[in-house]
């Protein structure tokens, strides 16, 4: 017959700080070994380029088509900016007076701006623009902090002109 008593419990208790050291010791040392291998193989840099070849073209630079937004907005969709929408209604409504996070979107196209009926601003948009033309609302969409520093916007932004420009002409679409 075995007796479980208190040399059993100690046995235990030695066994696992014996297998917790024994982890520690193993993180100890590869944690080491990372430092030294780090500290002999670091290089600093290979110098400058000894001989380079002219090729007549910038590798660096890529070439970017620039598009006016007018062209773009003049062939917008407006059912796709309906579902680019769907990012916009977590924070904003599309019933005049019905603010969420974000004021009411209907008739923004051409209203005057921070003037949605009980919607508390920020102000930094005042700073910037007076009337919410398509123009300043694709700025706006594409970069609402990079535009209006200081709003309390807290969407990054619309990468794509095409879904700015369809999303406004959506906008554009639902008011009288």
């Amino acid at each position: 017959m075995k007796s479980h008593g208190i040399g059993s419990q100690m046995f235990d208790t030695m066994t696992f700080t014996k297998i917790a050291a024994s982890l520690c010791g193993a993180l100890l040392v590869l944690l080491l070994g990372k430092w030294a291998a780090e500290e002999l193989y670091h290089v600093d840099g290979h110098g400058e380029q000894a001989y380079a070849i002219d090729t007549g073209t910038d590798e660096g630079a890529e070439e970017v088509v620039e598009v006016a937004f007018a062209d773009v907005y003049a062939t917008a969709d407006a059912s796709k900016g309906a579902k680019a929408f769907r990012q916009c209604s977590a924070c904003h409504k599309l019933e005049a007076g019905a603010n969420g996070a974000g004021p009411y979107l209907y008739g923004v196209v051409g209203r005057t701006v921070e003037t949605a009926e009980g919607f508390g601003y920020s102000g930094a948009l005042n700073a910037v623009v007076d009337v919410w033309t398509p123009e300043h609302l694709n700025a706006f969409l594409e970069n609402p902090r990079g535009y209006a520093p200081g709003t309390s916007m807290g969407y990054n932004g619309m990468k794509k002109i095409e879904d700015r420009a369809n999303l406004i002409a959506y906008l554009d679409s639902i008011d009288d």
